[in-house]
């Protein structure tokens, strides 16, 4: 049975990049693989959360691309954790023009109608505290990620039937809770329950694009709380950098150029707006601009060569025509000289976009030189027998010690390749397929897919 519940999660997604495996596809899917079916597939009977659409979120003009409701995932904590909140923002990359956004409206990322009914909780998630020591009795929250922006957009185009999150009432006033605080769309659930009346502590996370929104909404999240509860924000690999990419220009920048335009984020320059205006609105989409201004206690946890960066902004195929980066880009064993030393000057660069961030006593870092994208909702590299470490302490702790105050971390490993307790992306899904199929046909499938570096086309 649970080779077949690997079959269903893994091969099927598998086959989705295979086939739509061009540019307006990588757009809508940022996340390398999904930890709900990573995770399903990697953990025994992992906890199951259905998924709760939150009413009435279209009266306040707040909804997914296509217009139907948002959603959210809700497990109770209990005990020691009854009072304390993790509200964690779903990654999946952005739709940066109309035609994207209108392929976007067709998935998950784009509409509640394809979303999943249940997702596993994994890694930050679990309910379980040999799995999740810190965290595993919180009320925490999954908040589904289907306005391709963020988390942040603020525009509707009627031709198209888009609405990319008018976090506006009808009145032009922003949503605001009892307090009159603004409050943005993902924690609208907060207004039909009031869920968070009597909250002890509060973690806001989140995983790639959701990572990013976890740093823009950060200082947002602190003011909806009393001065006594304990706010802390975490973003896992939502550190992506203004960088020059291997033609030397700015792809990602150009992307997000693109986003500000298709997506009009006034809401998300408005707590920003001191530091964005300095610059501009594109460049507050790029952490390395705005996180030493953030108030709240912060914590990065990004892999120094992350692999979204490395296949979809530094190294994408279509600045590739002659195929140069194809294999490195695919398996970073296959890189040659003069590619790792293009990679570490990437890792030296994201180095250099946190050293001012990192002397805030009240800040954490754990940087370490993996090729990996998201690692805190996956189980094997938030807390296991071989997760990955800096100094003999992986990520859970890690961000356990920062959150509760028992140590400062600033953890920064060394260069690639020294630290062999990396989960690279590539290899490590790839084996955990492989060892869980014994159908040849399956077998056969997924070394072809594996071999041609399809399963992680993004």
């Amino acid at each position: 049975m649970s080779k077949l519940l690997l079959l269903l999660f893994l091969i099927p997604l598998a086959l989705t990049k295979w086939v739509h495996a061009s540019h307006l596809y990588n757009l809508s899917d940022s996340s390398l693989f999904d930890s709900y079916q990573t995770s399903f597939a990697a953990t025994l009977n992992p906890l199951i959360v259905p998924l709760t659409l939150i009413r009435g979120a279209d009266a306040k003009q707040a909804v997914c691309l296509d217009g139907t409701l948002p959603g959210y995932h809700l497990h109770r904590g209990y005990g020691s954790g009854a009072n304390s909140w993790l509200v964690q923002l779903e990654g999946g990359g952005w739709c940066n023009n109309i035609r994207n956004c209108v392929y976007r409206k067709t998935t998950r990322r784009g509409s509640s109608r394809f979303m999943e009914k249940q997702i596993p909780f994994t890694g930050i998630l679990s309910n379980r505290a040999e799995d999740n020591p810190d965290f595993f009795n919180w009320n925490r929250v999954k908040v589904r990620y289907c306005d391709g922006a963020s988390f942040t957009g603020d525009s509707e185009n009627k031709v198209c039937e888009l609405y990319i999150f008018v976090f506006q009432s009808a009145n032009g006033n922003f949503i605001s809770n009892r307090s009159g605080t603004a409050v943005p769309f993902f924690l609208l659930f907060i207004l039909v329950d009031d869920f968070f009346s009597s909250c002890f502590q509060a973690l806001l996370s989140g995983c790639s694009a959701g990572g990013l929104a976890s740093i823009l909404h950060c200082d947002e999240f602190r003011e909806l709380f009393p001065r006594t509860t304990k706010v802390k924000c975490l973003s896992d690999a939502g550190l992506f950098l203004d960088v020059t990419d291997i033609s030397g220009g700015h792809y990602i920048r150009n992307l997000f150029g693109e986003l500000h335009v298709t997506s009009s984020h006034r809401y998300a320059a408005k707590p920003l707006f001191s530091l964005c205006v300095p610059l501009n609105y594109i460049q507050c989409f790029f952490p390395q601009n705005v996180i030493a201004g953030i108030r709240t206690p912060l914590f990065l946890v990004n892999a120094a060569y992350d692999s979204w960066q490395i296949q979809s902004s530094l190294a994408p195929p279509s600045l590739d025509p002659a195929g140069y980066w194809h294999d490195c880009r695919l398996n970073h064993a296959k890189c040659n000289q003069p590619q790792i030393q293009f990679l570490q000057g990437f890792r030296n660069q994201m180095l250099n976009a946190v050293s001012d961030f990192s002397k805030s006593s009240g800040n954490g870092l754990f940087i370490n030189s993996c090729f990996a994208h998201c690692q805190t909702e996956r189980q094997d590299t938030w807390f296991g027998d071989n997760s990955p470490v800096i100094g003999n302490k992986p990520i859970a702790l890690a961000v356990g010690d920062w959150y509760f105050d028992r140590a400062a971390v600033k953890a920064i490993d060394c260069p690639y390749p020294c630290d062999r307790t990396c989960h690279h992306l590539a290899q490590s899904y790839c084996n955990l397929i492989k060892k869980s199929i014994n159908k040849k046909e399956a077998a056969e499938m997924t070394n072809v897919i594996c071999s041609s570096g399809n399963l992680f086309q993004i």
